[in-house]
């Protein structure tokens, strides 16, 4: 069972910039705390939460990784996040656990897109947030790297102590009021500081201004409360590697910053058959327990584990949880504690705590663990980045197919930011994920842990086929075999509907409108089979159809020979004819893009996407000399945009994409899918 209590318990996460030293920072705490011996460093692969051999091999963190350590009385759950924007799913999802977000940046490479993008989704979240300046001492330029946090992140960015001697110290300023720092007068940065604390509290203002000072003790309260009202990010220093600022930055964290009981409140909902109402929850034992399961992962040991922080009430062996929509509970056999890959089994999981259970199939990432009887709970999704970059792929050895299946699996509940896509379309099994470091990372592990080897290609581009004009179709389906025939004999008219129209069903609005029984309405169904047939299959080049209504105005039968597969046969061939009188295009995918760059390049930028046959919806410029260009482009003149944009900005330009809508694909290019298309002759 937990020492500690709920309101000891300090929840964290650190993000940001690859490099800047999140899990050197962690080693230091570790080692601080006396939980480890000695720092370990990522070079040499001896880090707690760098376990993975993965990751020594790539020398950087691909996962998140739960720490934790015991400080001046209080309890750290910390999670390392990676810093890479192709791993930015590991970090976004560690952020409904926590209670502040630490965002650690290094003065040489400055604020990232990844750095920005961390902050936006924690301001959005209503999340406390804290910054921490790292590598103080090597030189480079802090003061500089002080005021872009503040240009970049606003006035509210407040150090909370400062660097000294040329960055082989630091002094307090929250609590120290005299003496000189490497940034200059503590004084004047004590003075900030208290001005933008004592503005969420207008009496403590009052006091202020009347007194000229108040004590750290006084603070303490309307610190939290302006952490917790977005009115100030504590900004710290430190120099992780040479233990410097470390120690002052754990007692600042167990004294200064909000614990479970103090959090905002998280976007949690009771769905019942009346629609969705928020809940608020609290962290303690006077309402039933809620967990939130924010990570799954794999042990070689201890197998499935599902990490989820304790939102309310207390979970142990005897509690069976509902999992979101579920209606029959599951039993919590072993709640684990975990730092890095080490594990102890635990009790009780006390309000505020976060815990992995271990080898329940129900639980899988963002499912709500409750014991709600009026309905069930949910939380409002954070929303990951979809995953768009993709690779068609195949396994190397035969009959491996199988197993493949099952890696795949796997590896999808663990992260939900990597998907596993069976194109009908173009009959390849396609994975996707945010770039290519991170699918490359992916087929490495299907390699290591799983031993599956795969073939890897570009994926097809996904067309689809439509019709612009209207047209008529008609095929008489005859068939004579000595006994009793076939015969049927359909006319049709076709022509084009909006994607919202009532009557579509998988992109078909089918009409009856024949009269006086010239075809029997039992063999309408068959009609409309193989029209659909037709849609689901493609007329022109192989690709599913969409948005088309067909109307069956009039056909003949025959009393004996009429059967369903000769009035399918007959629809699917009118259809097809109807179809390439209408005028057919082919439409291709494009995707929204928002490219984050130097200013410097945006011309470069513009010129490339102009080539790509890409259009510029609008350029906005941000602070420290950054832009975000936002264009439409077809998927398949993008797919391998990272590489391009990194080469072009030297690896400084980052992007997000998404489906945005289909459009016409060119002549030439409609040209050649045609061509390549070969149709099957039809068995019947």
């Amino acid at each position: 069972m937990a020492t500690y209590t709920t309101e000891q318990i300090r929840n964290l996460t650190l993000v940001g910039t690859a490099a800047s030293g999140k899990t050197t920072l962690v080693e230091a705490m570790l080692a601080d705390a006396g939980v480890i011996g000695r720092a370990g460093t990522v070079e040499a692969g001896n880090t707690v939460s760098d376990w993975d051999e993965l990751e020594h091999q790539l020398g950087h963190s691909i996962d998140s990784s739960l720490l934790a350590l015991d400080h001046d009385g209080s309890h750290f759950n910390i999670i390392d996040t990676p810093g890479r924007g192709d791993f930015i799913g590991k970090a976004i999802s560690s952020l409904p656990a926590v209670e502040t977000m630490v965002l650690v940046l290094d003065p040489a490479s400055g604020i990232d897109p990844v750095a920005r993008r961390m902050m936006k989704i924690a301001k959005d979240r209503n999340l406390p947030c804290a910054i921490v300046i790292n590598k103080i001492d090597a030189g480079g330029d802090i003061a500089g790297m002080l005021n872009s946090i503040k240009e970049v992140f606003g006035s509210e960015c407040c150090p909370i102590n400062l660097p000294c001697d040329g960055g082989a110290s630091v002094i307090r300023c929250f609590q120290e009021t005299e003496g000189e720092s490497d940034l200059g007068s503590v004084a004047d940065f004590h003075t900030q500081l208290v001005d933008q604390i004592v503005e969420v509290d207008e009496e403590l203002m009052e006091k202020y201004l009347e007194a000229g000072e108040l004590s750290p003790d006084e603070l303490l309260q309307p610190f939290r409360l302006a952490m917790r009202q977005g009115h100030l990010i504590p900004v710290c220093f430190a120099a992780a590697r040479e233990k410097v600022g470390v120690t002052e930055l754990m007692g600042q964290i167990a004294r200064l910053f909000p614990n479970p009981t103090e959090g905002n409140p998280r976007p949690l909902q009771r769905v019942t058959s009346d629609g969705r109402e928020g809940i608020d929850v609290k962290a303690d034992n006077s309402g039933s327990p809620v967990g939130h399961c924010f990570k799954v992962a794999s042990d070689p040991f201890v197998g499935k584990l599902c990490f989820f922080r304790v939102h309310q009430g207390s979970f142990d062996h005897s509690t069976s949880p509902k999992v979101g929509d579920g209606r029959k509970g599951v039993r919590l056999a072993h709640l684990y504690h975990y730092c890095g890959k080490n594990h102890e089994e635990v009790h009780t999981a006390v309000p505020g705590d976060i815990v992995a259970v271990s080898k329940i199939d129900e639980i899988g990432y963002d499912d709500v663990l409750h014991l709600d009887n009026s309905g069930w709970i949910a939380m409002d999704s954070i929303g990951l980045p979809k995953p768009m970059f993709g690779l068609a792929i195949e396994a190397s050895a035969k009959g491996a197919e199988a197993k493949l299946g099952d890696a795949l699996t796997k590896m999808s509940l663990e992260d939900p930011a990597f998907a596993i896509e069976r194109n009908a379309t173009t009959k390849e099994l396609v994975v996707r994920g945010i770039g290519e470091l991170h699918l490359r990372a992916k087929l490495q592990l299907l390699k290591d842990r799983y031993g599956v080897e795969v073939d890897t290609r570009p994926p097809k581009v996904a067309y689809k086929e439509t019709i612009t004009g209207k047209a008529e179709g008609h095929h008489r389906h005859k068939k004579q075999t000595g006994g009793s025939g076939q015969f049927g004999e359909v006319y049709l008219r076709i022509e084009p509907v909006e994607e919202t129209s009532e009557g579509l069903v998988n992109g078909l609005e089918f009409v009856d409108d024949t009269f006086g029984g010239s075809v029997p309405k039992q063999y309408l169904p068959a009609i409309e089979k193989g029209v659909r047939r037709v849609m689901s299959e493609g007329a022109i080049a192989g690709y599913p159809m969409q948005n088309i209504k067909v109307a069956v105005y009039d056909g003949k039968h025959h009393p004996v020979d009429s059967k369903e597969i000769a009035f399918m046969t007959a629809g699917r061939r009118a259809f097809v004819e109807a179809v390439q009188k209408a005028a057919p295009v082919l439409l291709e995918p494009f995707v929204k893009l928002e490219i984050t760059i130097p200013s410097s390049y945006i011309g470069d930028i513009s010129s490339d996407l102009s080539g790509r046959r890409g259009r510029i919806q609008g350029t906005d410029m941000l602070p420290g000399d950054q832009a975000v260009v936002s264009a439409e482009a077809p998927l398949s003149e993008v797919m391998s945009y990272a590489n391009q944009l990194k080469s072009m900005t030297g690896g400084s330009g980052s992007y997000v994409m998404e489906y945005s809508h289909d459009e016409n694909t060119p002549p030439n290019v409609q040209a050649a899918v045609v061509a390549a298309f070969k149709p099957q002759d039809d068995e019947d």
